[in-house]
């Protein structure tokens, strides 16, 4: 029970605190736009069962999977859309360290 709770606080603090490091002057813009990433989880709507504590997201749900993830890296190499890219892999490594702990 605790482990979905705290995964989802990890979604908004963890991107804050990049934020905090990475964009000073501009932090709060910038944590929101990091924040605002986890939307990439609106793929979970696809799914069957819509939810499952015990299903690993990454290689699972279609924007999670591994064929996209150089896409995430290519959006966070290009200045343009940094944050978005940031946010997306900040996201889908949170996911893995959740998979890890459900083995």
């Amino acid at each position: 029970m605790l482990r979905p709770i705290l995964h989802g606080l990890l979604h908004f603090g963890v991107p804050g605190l990049v934020a905090r490091l990475g964009w000073r002057r501009t932090w709060l813009r910038a944590w929101l736009i990091l924040a605002l990433t986890n939307l990439v989880d609106l793929d979970h709507l696809v799914a069957d069962p819509l939810f499952d504590p015990n299903r690993c997201s990454i290689g699972f749900h279609p924007l999670h999977s591994w064929p996209i993830q150089p896409l995430w890296v290519a959006l966070a190499i290009w200045p343009k859309t940094r944050l978005i890219g940031v946010g997306l892999l900040i996201h889908m490594a949170l996911d893995a360290i959740d998979c890890a702990f459900m083995r």
